[in-house]
């Protein structure tokens, strides 16, 4: 799912179930996060994040604690870049040196139509317009979870080059599918506030890349070192 989606110079590490949480113990300050927290998410904290610490060790960076910071995001390691998801029977996480990608986003959610309500307060009116358009031609896509998908990979690789929110409605996500394919594509998402400085440039738009497979819609964001 999310391997597919990288360049080589990621390293991507997913896990199916919820087995990942008995392949490493938790560091105390991991444990002291989610004291407080149900079952379900004590064990969905823990399985990504023996995803995260196996790709540290393909990368070759010692195993030590991954605690949120500022808004929940990941604290990683000087030098690396990386993003983590979970949802129902799936977790990944996805490193990179930041001296290949300054930042990345993953996002993967359940196959299935958002909640009622939820699209029309996460998308832009031209946003929806578009993905009427693909229903149509690909009615076996549920493109309004893909674009929720969308907006949360870019807002992972986001955040840590700003440390500033991003609202749905500040970035215009475009979703397309490869030629001749019905299960994968890419998205190119307009930012419309200020993007991030990068190399001195500041940018105005992210590109990203989406997969449909195994019940899941997967997508991932990178942001190229200049």
């Amino acid at each position: 799912m999310i391997v597919e989606l990288l360049p080589d110079s990621v390293v991507a590490v997913e896990s199916f179930g919820d087995d990942g949480a008995d392949q490493a113990p938790l560091y105390p300050e991991e444990v002291a996060v989610v004291a407080q927290a149900v079952q379900k998410r004590r064990r969905e904290f823990a399985a990504v994040r023996a995803c995260a610490r196996r790709a540290m060790a393909k990368l070759g960076v010692p195993p030590q604690p991954l605690l949120p910071g500022e808004r929940g995001a990941p604290v990683w390691p000087a030098g690396l870049a990386g993003s983590m998801t979970h949802c129902d029977g799936y977790c990944a996480a996805a490193l990179v040196r930041t001296t290949d990608l300054v930042s990345l986003g993953i996002d993967a959610e359940p196959h299935g139509p958002l909640p009622n309500g939820v699209l029309d307060v996460v998308s832009l009116p031209r946003e929806r317009e578009r993905l009427v358009l693909l229903a149509a031609q690909q009615p076996a896509v549920h493109w309004d979870r893909l674009l929720f998908s969308a907006k949360e990979s870019v807002y992972k690789a986001w955040f840590p080059l700003t440390g500033k929110w991003l609202g749905f409605e500040e970035a215009d996500i475009e979703v397309h599918a490869d030629p001749g394919a019905v299960s994968c594509g890419h998205f190119r998402a307009e930012l419309l506030v200020p993007g991030p400085l990068v190399g001195g440039r500041r940018l105005g738009h992210f590109q990203g890349r989406w997969t449909v497979g195994q019940g899941l819609v997967a997508t991932a964001v990178t942001i190229p070192a200049v």
